[in-house]
């Protein structure tokens, strides 16, 4: 049976709880956000309507070596492998607030030797004593206002922030490591164009030379045809350090040490083949696609979450306490049924006047909460506005690259053209310089838009969120 004392402690305490057991503080509540129905760029260059399909986009381009670095690079890297310890550690947090809804029990051994004073008028009739105590120490809080459930649910969109944001750092790296991967094979295939520059100068420049030689051009052409030469020369080592900054940066995108990194020598100077089609869908799938706007979703609910846990606070709560231990003078009968002691009962705490603390503690969690709803609703006109801008580099760039071919191939023309006129005495060498220069820029500039034909293809899937998808929840607390 159980004892009237500890009867009567555990009827006043069910009492309390049975009239409590309410969640303060406000619930949350998705914000409704004004979001375009149709992107303002018109469909153009590869771009098409319907459904995005943009997982693992790095293997939809024409380079099988594009794709081994990605997926290297997603296991590898140091900055995912930090994230990914941050996620750890708000996992370990949400026990951390899970553990509010269990009781604590500690316990405790302890031995106190004591002796009176002789010099007191009584002390000499105090015997000197061994107390010698074994005891558990026991608490459980009523969670009557739903402080520990908010913290919960907190914690739980704390981890759920985490998880996205784990999944943006993948994202990040991804879209990085392809778009360094462009820049390098872009600055290969520049360096290629400029040897080939370099030695049609070069033969354009034995050609002056023997007419000079022939006494039927003057000195000055000489000079004009070594200075074309020396410039494209100087171009050599540039282009040269841009390949090998490219090649380091990749290298430590991987978790690797700059200089180890084997690539595949036969595609150098070989720009990834692009996707023939690329579904943009619509603004709104940026919501869900895009880990950074579930991020600061998350971030959001987390921050009203902690509004009801600092709302509990300004209520009364409800603490049962108990201790079960033995106790005697001495080691022989601490386990006796005599030595038994035990104690149960529960207790209630209420700030009543703390100056208005608790009062602005949950003014400045609104506060937070509104400032994280503010970043919500701009982080979604900056995922639009980047999608907006990387649509529009991809398409605008595909036109001016037209043009470059057209511009190339006449360039080249012209070169030709030049070089026969001026065997035969038709025209000066000023016009063999010109076209050569001409032909040597914008071939030049033709890779290099290839390079950003690619990249901007690569911003436009990091753009709508590709290959990293929302996860469900870990809890079922949200769907409560």
């Amino acid at each position: 049976m159980i004892a009237p004392p500890l009867r009567s402690a555990l009827t006043w305490t069910a009492a309390l709880v049975a009239g409590g057991c309410a969640s303060v503080g406000p619930d949350y509540r998705p914000r409704e956000i004004d979001v375009p129905d149709a992107w303002s760029e018109p469909r153009a260059g590869g771009l098409t309507e319907g459904d995005v399909t943009t997982d693992a986009w790095w293997r939809r381009f024409d380079d099988p070596q594009i794709g081994q670095l990605v997926e290297r690079a997603l296991t590898s890297n140091l900055d995912l492998r930090a994230a990914f310890a941050r996620l750890q550690s708000a996992r370990a947090l949400r026990g951390v607030a899970a553990a509010g809804w269990f009781p604590t029990v500690e316990a405790n051994a302890d031995y106190q030797h004591s002796e009176a004073s002789t010099n007191t008028p009584f002390g000499a009739f105090i015997p000197a004593t061994d107390i010698h105590t074994v005891n558990f120490d026991a608490a459980w809080e009523a969670d009557l206002w739903g402080r520990v459930r908010r913290s919960v649910e907190a914690a739980d969109r704390d981890l759920q922030a985490s998880a996205a944001d784990l999944q943006a750092a993948a994202l990040t790296v991804a879209a990085e490591v392809a778009r360094t991967y462009v820049e390098m094979r872009a600055a290969e295939r520049r360096l290629a164009i400029a040897v080939e520059n370099l030695e049609l100068q070069q033969r354009t420049l034995e050609l002056v030379l023997a007419r000079s030689e022939a006494g039927l051009v003057v000195e000055r052409d000489v000079a004009q045809a070594r200075t074309n030469v020396e410039q494209t020369r100087a171009r050599l080592p540039q282009l040269e350090a841009e390949t090998t900054v490219a090649r380091n940066r990749l290298a430590v995108l991987l978790g690797e040490a700059p200089g180890k990194l084997a690539l595949d020598g036969e595609r150098s100077g070989v720009l990834p083949g692009l996707p023939g089609e690329v579904a943009v869908g619509a603004p709104v799938d940026l919501l869900l696609r895009r880990p950074d706007v579930r991020r600061a979703e998350r971030q959001f609910a987390a921050e009203v979450a902690r509004v009801g846990v600092a709302e509990a606070d300004r209520y009364p709560r409800l603490l049962i306490s108990g201790q079960l231990g033995m106790q005697s003078d001495g080691a022989a009968n601490l386990t006796d049924g005599d030595s038994v002691f035990f104690n149960i009962g529960p207790s209630i705490r209420w700030t009543l006047f703390d100056g208005g603390r608790l009062k602005n503690r949950v003014r400045s969690f609104e506060a937070q909460a509104e400032a994280a709803a503010v970043a919500y609703e701009q982080s979604i006109l900056l995922a639009i506005e980047e999608t907006e801008n990387a649509m529009t580099g991809f398409v605008r760039e595909q036109t001016r690259r037209a043009s470059l071919v057209r511009a190339a191939e006449e360039a080249r023309r012209a070169v030709t053209l030049a070089e026969t006129q001026y065997r035969e005495g038709l025209t000066d060498f000023q016009t063999v310089l010109d076209s050569q220069r001409i032909v040597a820029t914008i071939e030049d500039d033709l890779a290099r838009s290839d390079a950003t034909v690619a990249t901007n293809l690569i911003a436009l899937f990091k753009a709508l969120g590709g290959g990293f998808q929302a996860e469900a929840p870990s809890t079922s607390l949200e769907a409560e």
